[in-house]
């Protein structure tokens, strides 16, 4: 089984990458930069990890990428989209700027889109492969101090749609995870603020997530236990959706 997991370097995505090496996965994990982590892991794992350094927001990245897996491996099981940023600076809505913007939705959006998109060929040759889009609890939560973060993820949530309605006559389901308060770098200069938050009873279940949480849930779809779903949300939020009286 081979699976490509953008932004595996660090954080969700570099969990996601540790447990499907565990459970058999070769690997190709994309990111703009080699974290030590992940050099780590191609030492223990050498004939089964494989990096490409990729930024993709831009269009020959993307097609580094698929090109690599394709000379590699000719096709592929699995397609994490997992690859985002959050805002350089947080700002009100009414402060954001064109490139504070694009900054946002050149990676998390329009760059997942198109990293989808070019997959596709790979994809298909499987009769059962799958596409994980993981997007956040701001698809559908307001932080008016982030607005390009939450539009970003609400954009991805569509995009999980269109590719599962077109991708269906394939074999390719595609699903969504939608993290909740996860314990990464990009959560820790709001860290004691979530923390907070959690303590004051904002999550039923009263910790931060952990990458780990998130890299069961994609490898449970990996291993085929959601493939009558297409277009499905999970959430891993720590029951952060359950609207409680």
């Amino acid at each position: 089984m081979v699976a490509v997991v953008t932004g595996g370097s660090r954080g969700i995505g570099l969990g996601i990458t540790g447990l499907l090496l565990d459970n058999g996965f070769e690997v190709v994990v994309s990111s703009r930069k080699e974290s030590s982590e992940i050099k780590k892991l191609r030492e223990k794992f050498t004939d089964k990890l494989f990096f490409v350094s990729a930024d993709i927001s831009e269009p020959e990245d993307i097609k580094k990428l698929v090109s690599f897996t394709e000379n590699k491996f000719g096709a592929i099981d699995l397609l994490v989209n997992n690859a985002g940023v959050a805002p350089r600076e947080r700002k009100d809505i009414l402060e954001i700027t064109p490139e504070d913007f694009d900054f946002v939705a050149d990676i998390n959006l329009k760059g997942t889109f198109f990293v989808t998109q070019k997959f596709v060929p790979l994809l298909i040759k499987n009769p059962k492969s799958r596409i994980v889009n993981i997007s956040s609890m701001s698809a559908y939560t307001a932080s008016v101090n982030r607005g390009e973060y939450c539009i970003s993820k609400a954009g991805i949530s569509m995009m999980t749609k269109l590719f599962a309605a077109r991708l269906a006559e394939y074999g390719v389901s595609v699903i969504e995870i939608r993290p909740g308060i996860i314990e990464t770098d990009m959560t820790a200069k709001v860290k004691e603020k979530y923390v907070n938050l959690i303590e004051n009873g904002i999550t039923p279940i009263k910790r931060m997530g952990q990458p780990e949480d998130i890299a069961k849930c994609v490898l449970s779809v990996a291993q085929g236990n959601f493939d009558f779903c297409t277009g499905t949300v999970i959430d891993c939020d720590g029951g952060f959706n359950v609207r409680i009286l």
